[in-house]
């Protein structure tokens, strides 16, 4: 393509062309010649080159005026940045076309409102700087888009706004901290055919996930009218993630789906003066997902296709940003624009830097104060200061943490020296998050209140890594760094695994060192993702009948689900599919459900159907339950989940396990319940284990293996029942110890029995961890597998290591 072309057709450019069209307009052009012979829709257009941009400044001689205007500038000090960049925007806005240029435009314009059969086709107007979507370096962002624009000369004055906005205060202050001349970068400007997604949504796409790094998902966000409510955070966007590797093997693999807080939405304006306005969103239609699932996963196969193919041009992996649009009087997707994505595809995972809270889940939990989605994984303190505007920046000073409804893009140089960001409004992809990933400060967005709770002034602790959720604490809450390079850990001859509670750490974690998860906990889900007590969801009507206050919570918190028992079975297999896909194809063993009856009372609705026990913790739990006339409909909705996992995602990876299975005789009978559900045992390589933590399990271990693939050992319950003692109570605490001799008999005991008779056994309690001496004993036993929570991987498989060393299994 000629350098000096002032206009051309978007399908005449590729990625080559970045210096001529613009990241932006290269990148669309590519795909049109690409990737729409692949099916992917993609709206045509042109581009006014950056040598027109040149051309422009040249015929107004403005280039000298600028250079002066910018001469001695404090990229720091917002309000000098904020004078210059208005000078110097309006010596471009108040700049004249060429006659030639404007012709040229025009023409263009017919062609392609022609093209579309119309007289005047409605467009987006998009800067596209020469050194932006490069896949080194993010410029994305810092220029302006115009939509809905139609007629001459209201384009013509959109292109010249553009020009201009190669010089707002973000970007001449991201050049200025980066080394980069203004006058080194140009700016094109794409026409693009308007999606009608004003009648329908839009949204963005990653290919990995934005948090983590982790790249067998498609990340989707997406809300209704147009997409600019979704790349400014002005709303919580619905999102849904879709695990690449069995959907290419042809599952349904969405693997979770959230519904956002869409209050409102952008729409077409009905005069020049008002392009475009925000409306609110009906109730009913807030509580609805904005796509289908078959628009989910069409998306999710196109952002995988623009990946492969940009990983093919590029010759390495590459990552995509995408933006998409639906149309709602064509009801059809279209890809509007896709750039690489700059931070994880940058970022050396081999190299793990893990922020670990200290202070005792119990205690920090007292000084919560705002929740929201959490960005980066990070933890950060330091004294809370809200802005409301650019105005609020002068008391400003670095170290403090930014709060706000949601940022705008000229408080770049502001948000550069926060410790963190806290806003009202936004989902993971918008402009605060996008900015604080690039910058590597961590941020808590969408937490709805942060505003009305958080106080000038007051000094807070931002913590984002305990996983998706991030937590704002009032204090100093203690924390811990660790940097580890994981090239340097030894591997252990014993397989180490993890236990996961949390879905929402999952991904964060698959980068450690592991042979997959030895325990997935079913409760932490249904706690914190259903909420209610799956009987009263079953016997929804009968709620209804003796508890109208009730029945209308449990109401509020299923809306959009076919029916309540759908919301169970959904909620539950989002979950497990997250921690499955995690460690896709490790195996992962989850637990069944092993609430006590004073817990299972705690969810909405429980106090209904549990009775009130002596001793929960030796009462009515795990296996006893599954099988009883009085919960077996509430274990089918376990089983169903399961089956959902592994029959409709694919991932078949999943193991489960029946914990507190007193004896043979119950593990039987619950093995007939979950096949009467679709769950039997072999039926697509299903293994089931049982929790080996009563001393009849090892006892009987000839017996319990007749019926199981497998066991894991729970030393906490076999040492509380082997010793005869509450390990809650203080007053007898001296005496617990896995270490003691009759619990250290038993599992050398229950090991040689399931290795006679070829079964697999693991443990999953805590005491590898914390005593090397344990560890060392489980070894010598012959121990298959030591699972172990995550923050202990990393000790743990060194001090095995030393241990296996010592007993001679490694060579050096």
């Amino acid at each position: 393509m000629s350098k000096n072309k002032l206009v051309v057709w978007l399908d005449e450019v590729g990625i080559e062309d970045v210096e001529l069209v613009g990241g932006k307009n290269a990148s669309l052009g590519e795909m049109i010649k690409g990737l729409s012979p692949k099916g992917i829709k993609i709206p045509m257009g042109f581009v006014v080159t950056a040598e027109a941009y040149r051309y422009f400044i040249r015929y107004n001689n403005l280039a000298e005026k600028i250079k002066e205007a910018l001469k001695g500038l404090d990229p720091n000090d917002v309000f000098d940045l904020q004078k210059r960049g208005l000078t110097v925007r309006e010596m471009i806005k108040g700049g004249e076309f060429p006659e030639d240029l404007k012709k040229t435009i025009i023409e263009y314009y017919e062609k392609l409102s022609e093209m579309y059969k119309r007289h005047r086709v409605d467009v987006a107007v998009r800067s596209s700087a020469t050194a932006e979507d490069l896949p080194d370096a993010s410029f994305a962002g810092q220029q302006e888009t115009y939509l809905n624009i139609k007629g001459d000369e209201t384009l013509l004055t959109a292109i010249k706004n553009c020009f201009a906005s190669l010089f707002t205060d973000r970007a001449i202050s991201y050049r200025e901290s980066f080394g980069f001349d203004h006058f080194a970068i140009g700016l094109a400007v794409g026409i693009q055919k308007m999606v009608r997604s004003d009648l329908a949504s839009a949204g963005v796409g990653f290919s990995l996930d934005t948090e983590s790094g982790f790249r067998d998902v498609v990340l989707i966000n997406g809300a209704y009218g147009l997409g600019e409510m979704v790349v400014q955070g002005a709303i919580t966007p619905d999102e849904w993630l879709v695990f690449k590797p069995t959907f290419k093997q042809g599952y349904e693999a969405i693997i979770e789906k959230k519904l956002g807080k869409k209050t409102h939405k952008m729409v077409y304006g009905t005069t020049d003066e008002e392009r475009v306005k925000i409306v609110q969103v009906p109730e009913e239609k807030q509580k609805q997902f904005c796509l289908t699932d078959e628009e989910v996963l069409k998306l999710a196969d196109w952002i995988m296709k623009i990946e492969e193919y940009y990983s093919e041009k590029y010759n390495k992996w590459t990552p995509m940003d995408v933006e998409w649009a639906k149309d709602g009087e064509l009801d059809e997707l279209f890809i509007v624009q896709a750039r690489p994505e700059t931070i994880h595809s940058r970022k050396d995972h081999s190299k793990i830097t893990v922020y670990k809270i200290i202070e005792p889940y119990e205690e920090r939990a007292k000084k919560r104060l705002v929740q929201g989605i959490a960005v980066g994984d990070k933890v950060a303190t330091g004294k809370v200061k809200l802005m409301y505007s650019l105005e609020d920046a002068k008391d400003f000073k670095p170290g403090d943490v930014l709060v706000t409804d949601m940022t705008d893009p000229d408080w770049e140089p502001i948000m550069k020296q926060a410790a963190a960001i806290v806003t009202n409004r936004g989902g993971r992809t918008c402009h605060a998050a996008i900015v604080a990933r690039e910058l590597g400060v961590p941020a808590v967005v969408g937490t709805g209140n942060a505003t009305e709770v958080l106080k000038d002034g007051m000094e807070v602790t931002v913590s984002c890594a305990e996983g998706d959720v991030g937590y704002v604490y009032k204090g100093v809450i203690e924390y811990e760094v660790e940097e580890v390079d994981i090239n340097t850990l030894p591997k252990t001859k014993t397989p180490i695994m993890m236990n996961v509670a949390s879905p929402e750490g999952a991904f964060d974690f698959s980068f450690l060192p592991n042979a997959g998860v030895g325990l997935a906990r079913e409760e932490f889900i249904i706690n914190n993702y259903i909420a209610i007590h799956p009987l009263a969801l079953i016997k929804f009507e009968e709620i209804k009948e003796k508890d109208p206050e009730l029945a209308q919570i449990i109401e509020d918190k299923t809306f959009g689900y076919d029916n309540k028992e759908e919301y169970f079975i959904k909620k539950l297999s989002y979950g497990i599919a997250r921690i499955a896909a995690a460690f896709y194809p490790k195996p992962v063993i989850v637990r069944f459900s092993d609430f006590k009856s004073n817990e299972y009372a705690n969810l909405i609705g429980g106090k209904y159907f549990e009775p009130k026990e002596e001793n929960p913790m030796l009462g009515w739990r795990g296996a006893s339950r599954y099988y009883s006339p009085q919960y077996k409909e509430a274990f089918g909705l376990e089983c169903k989940a399961i089956l959902r996992v592994r029959n409709k995602m694919g991932l078949t990876n999943v193991k489960v396990m029946v914990p507190f299975c007193r004896t043979p005789e119950e593990g039987k009978k619950v093995l007939e319940v979950m096949e009467e559900y679709g769950l039997r045992r072999g039926d697509n390589g299903l293994e089931v284990y049982v929790m080996c933590e009563l001393p009849s399990n090892v006892v009987l271990a000839d017996q319990f293996s007749e019926y199981f693939d497998g066991f894991s050992i729970g030393s906490n319950d076999l040492t509380q029942l082997t010793l005869g003692l509450d390990r809650d109570s203080s007053l007898i605490a001296h005496i617990y110890d896995e270490r003691n001799e009759a619990v250290k008999r038993l599992i050398a005991q229950v090991i040689k029995t399931a290795k006679q008779h070829g079964r697999k056994i693991g443990i999953c309690g805590q005491g590898p961890s914390d005593y090397p001496d344990f560890a060392q004993f489980l070894v010598e036993q012959g121990i298959d597998t030591i699972s172990i929570n995550p923050d202990a991987v990393l000790k743990t498989t060194k001090a095995v290591y030393e241990i296996e060393k010592k007993l001679g299994l490694h060579d050096n």
